[in-house]
Parts: structure tokens; C-alpha cells; sequence
């Protein structure tokens, strides 16, 4: 798999393909969000959006580092928490792999964890019960509607 790096105005972007509308990881310097969230979200949204694929291998923690102008530590603990979650997994001869792992029920109750502080928000801010259907419509519309 080819990947090539470009710049994209407050950070830089790593893609498959030489365009950045092919775009799989952007980096923005100028965020609040740690640098390795950034991958680490990106990834997840890749999948879900099959931008990766089952199977598909990352690039190596020395590449994407250099690539992006990041320090290697802050890719390998993107890589190393999304093995934790089971998004990917370590394979000795292709490295870091994307490999979901399906405990559904470990997953809809780590879901559950997250969604329970989301909600929390939107009840302080007013948000309805079906505006918030509406947004996950909305959202998941955008996976494939899964």
C-alpha cells in the first residue's frame, strides 16, 4: 500500500493516494486534542467509514511518525490504545493490522459508559430526546447507515 503525506493548513494529512481528498489521517497542530487521540479518532472513523478495512495493515509507527512530524511515542500510544479498545492488533510480519474485535456485549456497554456523559451534555443544553435520535440518524447516515 502506497501512502504519501501532505500538508493541510494547520497540520499535516496522511493518505493511500496522491490527492488529499483521499485523506485517512490529519493531524492539527493547532487542536486541544492530543496529537495521539487525533490518530487514534481517526482510525476508528476510518473504519467505521470503510476508509480501512479488515485486515488492512497501518503504516509503521517510525513511517507515520516521520510522515506526519510527530514523535514516534506519540504514534505508538494511538496504535497501543487502539489495540486496547480491539481495533487493531500487532502481527509480527505485517505489523499493526486493523482487526475489530466483536464482544458485542463488552462493546454496548462501553458504549453505554460513553453515550451516559454525551447525554448528560445534551440534557444540560436542552437537546431533546428527538433531536438526539435525529443527530445519531444523521451520523450513522454517514457510516453506511448500519
Amino acid at each position: 500500500m502506497n501512502y504519501d503525506a501532505h500538508e493541510s493548513g494547520a497540520g499535516h494529512c496522511f493518505s493511500k493516494d496522491m490527492g488529499c481528498e483521499s485523506m485517512l489521517l490529519q493531524i492539527d497542530f493547532n487542536s486541544d486534542e492530543a496529537i495521539y487521540m487525533q490518530l487514534h479518532n481517526q482510525v476508528i472513523y476510518g473504519i467505521a467509514t470503510n476508509a480501512f478495512r479488515e485486515g488492512d495493515a497501518l503504516p509503521s509507527v517510525r513511517s507515520l511518525a516521520e510522515v506526519l512530524g510527530v514523535n514516534m511515542h506519540t504514534v505508538n500510544k494511538a496504535y497501543t490504545v487502539l489495540k486496547q479498545e480491539g481495533y487493531v492488533k500487532i502481527d509480527r510480519r505485517r505489523g499493526v493490522v486493523i482487526a475489530v474485535d466483536l464482544d458485542h456485549l463488552k462493546d454496548r456497554q462501553e458504549i453505554k459508559q460513553e453515550l451516559l456523559l454525551v447525554l448528560a451534555k445534551a440534557s444540560c443544553k436542552g437537546i431533546s430526546r428527538s433531536e438526539i435520535h435525529e443527530l445519531i440518524d444523521e451520523i450513522y447516515e454517514d457510516y453506511g447507515g448500519q
